[in-house]
């Protein structure tokens, strides 16, 4: 079985800085998958490079059964291909309901005549009270999203990924700056999306990466320098010289 994205022999220099340094990586359909590694490790400018945003010097990223190149399409041409992203800060239309952050997330046409002439139907409907439950926030979709907490505001912007209806999503460091209980649900949102589509977080914390309890790719100098099971990875002399060593965490 072919995986759903594959990032084969990549590299990227800025200034003659090696970002991504001859990078292959995999991932297969419903897959949970966490990304570790010190800052400079590459991880962001992976995220970039697989969302169209960063082109690399050399190498190739595919998608899906076809093999699509994705070094040839658009920020948003690759998003509708079905790959989400979603960055550290949570992005919403805080002066508008959770409600209509969902219905304006919907996978729907985005032409101009398409927005101006868009009734929402009974599917549309269904779909939002839906999206609500899976993440959370069924009894806040009246409210003001400017009024969530930080954690509901991620919660929010992972219901509009999925809007979209994406086959792999891309999330940076949502554990950060939530309360307990606020990454106890994010850690049950992210394995249950995992269930249906693939799922790439990128995180410090090795305690949530803990609870996440999947496959770990850890980066250095924008290569893989081990992968495997946390306990698997954090054992590594060279994952523990390289970051655990450094940062302190075990």
């Amino acid at each position: 079985m072919s995986a759903l994205l594959e990032v084969a022999g990549v590299s990227v220099a800025f200034d003659g800085f090696k970002a991504i340094n001859n990078l292959s990586f995999e991932i297969e359909e419903a897959e949970l998958r966490a990304i570790i590694g010190p800052n400079g490790a590459g991880k962001t400018t992976f995220m970039d490079i697989v969302t169209g945003k960063t082109r690399p010097d050399k190498g190739r990223v595919t998608w899906g059964p076809s093999n699509i190149s994705l070094l040839r399409k658009s920020e948003a041409q690759i998003a509708r291909l079905g790959i989400g992203r979603k960055f550290q800060r949570p992005t919403v239309f805080e002066d508008q309901s959770v409600f209509d952050n969902l219905v304006m997330a919907l996978k729907k046409p985005r032409g101009p005549m398409s927005a101006i002439l868009y009734r929402r139907d009974e599917a549309d409907t269904d779909r939002i009270h839906a999206l609500a439950e899976e993440i959370g926030l069924t009894k806040e979709l009246a409210r003001r999203s400017g009024e969530l907490s930080h954690g509901q505001k991620q919660w929010l912007e992972i219901g509009m990924l999925l809007a979209q209806d994406p086959q792999l999503l891309l999330v940076d460091e949502p554990a950060a700056g939530m309360t307990v209980g606020e990454r106890q649900h994010t850690t049950r949102l992210l394995r249950d999306v995992a269930k249906t589509r693939a799922v790439i977080v990128v995180e410090h914390d090795m305690e949530f990466v803990r609870a996440l309890d999947c496959r770990v790719t850890v980066l250095h100098e924008g290569s893989v320098l081990a992968e495997g099971t946390l306990d698997h990875v954090t054992q590594d002399q060279r994952v523990i010289d390289v970051y655990l060593g450094r940062s302190g965490e075990r």
